[in-house]
């Protein structure tokens, strides 16, 4: 039997070199990949396709900054730091539900979007730059209703532009990062009301718990399981993505 297996191994090593001689001895393909244009403008469409590039790399950030996805994904990571679930629900769940909640909450800034920028410029009837430009109006409009005045003067006088008329004004490199940190600030509030009342039953339990002269054990295994069944007495993630969406109202 050892022979029959030395052998079958021999056979297979032997074939094997052989294969790797006959690929090594065929020709590698060659492979040309080129960007030409075409119609009467040179370079047109290569120069779409590296925009095309830079606005895909720049999507996550786009999607981070810019929309409630911040928010959200926040609050919802308060809830399950504050039950001590560890895992549960996973990191898959917790950013699957804040994308579909961000789709929700920002349907009319697209759907408007869609309306006064991408289909004139599909129609044709404005230009790419006309486009980009009514793009921005509801989307700042969203930004500009949802940033604090301090956070938005910060930027303002760092860069030292004047007071503009309206938030169209408003130049996206200083309307973003306000943005941003606003929708920190409001996450975070939003995520201590949230931890209140598990910190409260900690509290309890691990008093209980010492008055009862039971130090060596783990006040999170007794906590554990009164959070979670309060969490779902009161139904807990109806109010909290309730909370979230009624935050986002104007």
């Amino acid at each position: 039997m050892n022979k029959k297996i030395v052998t079958a191994v021999t056979v297979m090593m032997l074939m094997g070199m052989v294969l790797a001689t006959s690929a090594w001895a065929d020709p590698i393909p060659n492979i040309d990949i080129q960007i030409g244009s075409n119609g009467d403008k040179p370079g047109t469409s290569a120069l779409t396709i590296i925009l095309l590039i830079t606005v895909l790399s720049l999507a996550p950030a786009i999607l981070v900054l810019m929309t409630s996805f911040t928010r959200i994904v926040i609050v919802l990571s308060f809830v399950r730091t504050s039950l001590g679930t560890q895992q549960t629900p996973p990191n898959q769940v917790l950013i699957g539900l804040a994308l579909f909640l961000t789709l929700f909450v920002m349907a009319p800034t697209l759907s408007a979007m869609n309306d006064v920028a991408l289909q004139p410029y599909l129609k044709g009837e404005i230009t790419q730059t006309e486009a980009l430009d009514k793009a921005q109006e509801p989307m700042k409009k969203f930004m500009f209703s949802h940033t604090r005045e301090k956070d938005l003067l910060l930027f303002m006088k760092y860069t030292g532009a004047e007071k503009p008329d309206s938030y169209e004004d408003i130049p996206l490199t200083v309307l973003v990062p306000a943005f941003a940190i606003s929708e920190l600030k409001t996450g975070f509030q939003m995520g201590f009301m949230i931890f209140i009342p598990f910190l409260i039953i900690d509290i309890v339990v691990a008093s209980v718990l010492m008055a009862m002269g039971m130090m060596m054990l783990p006040p999170i295994m007794i906590s554990l399981p009164f959070k979670i069944l309060l969490f779902v007495l009161v139904d807990g993630w109806y109010l909290v993505v309730k909370s979230m969406l009624m935050s986002f109202n104007p």
